[in-house]
């Protein structure tokens, strides 16, 4: 893998609580890409913002499902600025883009802006979600992997793969090394949603999930450690 889009959660960047942001897990995150930055990896990353607002959450409580997306949308801007912010701090450069204009805050996606980035040695934030209400962050990233052509996507979640079920409720749960798109329809694991399986089947761009949290594992996998879960057609 050369370039891949990497996929945090919002609740990762919430730290042990899932809430707001937490300033020692931005640490961990952007120190984990900028090795990985700095060793040749071109990456792109698409976060979620489940940790400061989620649309669904609104429903029943003032807000209709498209209002609630939209502010869902703005809270991935949010993290992504300050993952941005982060990164630079590392000395890495990093350009956000969200895909309704915004600017100043920050650039409108352009695929081909992006991709320069990634070229540059530079990482692409890409937020906003698709720009549009139903569809989530994970039919987001998807979307932009193929956009990008990225080689994977990645996806960093507080587990080590998929498993036959969860593994934080289920302690006799059996981890998959690989697993096809379909088969993860049929058994119903939720890895991702079925428009982003959908897209990387179309790719088809392989999804690997992995530990976004042991240290060194995003180098690692890119070096071609079998670490997670590989999702494939």
């Amino acid at each position: 893998m050369k370039r891949v889009l990497l996929k945090l959660s919002g609740e990762s960047l919430g730290g042990p609580s899932g809430k707001g942001i937490d300033e020692g897990s931005l640490q961990v995150f952007a120190g984990e890409i900028a090795q990985a930055v700095k060793a040749g990896y071109q990456i792109a990353i698409v976060n979620g913002g489940g940790n400061i607002f989620r649309g669904l959450q609104g429903i029943g409580k003032g807000y209709d499902r498209v209002t609630g997306d939209r502010m869902g949308m703005l809270a991935t801007v949010i993290n992504s600025l300050a993952l941005a912010s982060t990164l630079r701090s590392f000395g890495i450069r990093a350009e956000v883009f969200t895909a309704t204009p915004m600017e100043p805050i920050a650039k409108g996606y352009v695929r081909e802006s992006a991709v320069k980035v990634l070229e540059e040695g530079g990482v692409s934030l890409i937020a906003g979600g698709t720009g549009n209400p139903f569809f989530s962050t994970d039919s987001g990233a998807a979307l932009r992997a193929l956009e990008i052509g990225a080689d994977a996507l990645l996806k960093g979640t507080r587990v080590d793969g998929v498993y036959t079920a969860d593994p934080e409720k289920d302690p006799s749960a059996v981890k998959y090394d690989e697993i096809t798109f379909d088969e993860c329809l049929i058994k119903h694991l939720k890895v991702m949603d079925q428009t982003a399986f959908a897209l990387c089947a179309q790719g088809p761009v392989p999804i690997v999930v992995f530990d976004i949290n042991r240290k060194g594992a995003l180098l690692e996998l890119l070096e071609g450690g079998r670490i997670g879960t590989i999702v494939h057609a």
